[in-house]
């Protein structure tokens, strides 16, 4: 049974990967950071539902240490790691001259070092079994960028990146990286928003409709697959037609 780890699995985009790779066979590794009962909540749901273990980790996936500690346990939990979610992130909505030193640090680390701490956990697993895929969790404003978002978007730009070259370098050990890049989609970090500014947003999607996170872990469940066994270095966007 292949084994996939998951990070900010407790929430949104994340607890939708997490059960979509499960209903596929994948023993779940759900990392969390701050949101410890949800992800046990996540742990029972999956186990009561599926055929498949789950290991709960706690770990700021910024935090090289604490990341390497994680994939640590999963490995010996699991004996080996198939696929690795970077999905943890946070966003930020300000001007770019009141973005601080701190704000910026903190999008960078939380956004983009942790996909780096990551993958660079996982992959000697991944190279000594000649197998693995990665699905790195970009944005649309990775692609495009947003106003009042430059931080986030450099962020989720460098997601891309990361991406593309990382997909070259370690495709001859029969390793995809892929990334998935959502639009608008109704998470918690929408909850600030009004009805009658969610159906403003509505306006400016061509599909008229906000995502869900499970739009974006169906596009991640494919990634995986061995129905995308010849795709890697891709960015797919799951955006409603927002950003073409």
């Amino acid at each position: 049974m292949k084994t996939a780890i998951v990070t900010g699995a407790s929430r949104g985009i994340g607890t939708a990967c997490a059960i979509a790779l499960a209903k596929n066979g994948y023993n779940i590794v759900l990392n969390y950071n701050n949101s410890e009962q949800r992800a046990l909540s996540l742990k029972k749901i999956i186990e009561d539902n599926y055929a498949v273990s789950v290991l709960c980790v706690k770990a700021d996936v910024a935090d090289k240490a604490q990341v390497d500690n994680m994939v640590k346990l999963a490995s010996a939990e699991f004996s080996h790691i198939d696929v690795l979610v970077n999905n943890a992130g946070v966003a930020l909505q300000k001007l770019f001259t009141d973005t601080t030193e701190d704000d910026w640090s903190n999008i960078i680390s939380t956004n983009l070092t942790s996909v780096y701490n990551c993958c660079h956990a996982v992959l000697p697993f991944m190279i000594r079994n000649h197998s693995g895929s990665i699905v790195n969790i970009s944005s649309m404003w990775g692609q495009v960028g947003a106003s009042c978002e430059v931080a986030y978007s450099a962020s989720k730009a460098g997601v891309i990146g990361l991406t593309k070259a990382l997909s070259k370098e370690v495709a001859p050990s029969n390793i995809r990286v892929n990334c998935v890049a959502p639009g608008v989609i109704m998470t918690d970090m929408m909850s600030s928003f009004s009805d009658d500014e969610l159906e403003l947003i509505k306006e400016d999607i061509p599909m008229c409709e906000i995502g869900t996170a499970k739009n974006v872990a169906d596009a991640v469940a494919f990634l995986v697959s061995d129905r995308a066994q010849y795709i890697t270095g891709q960015v797919i966007g799951v955006n409603g037609g927002m950003v073409v």
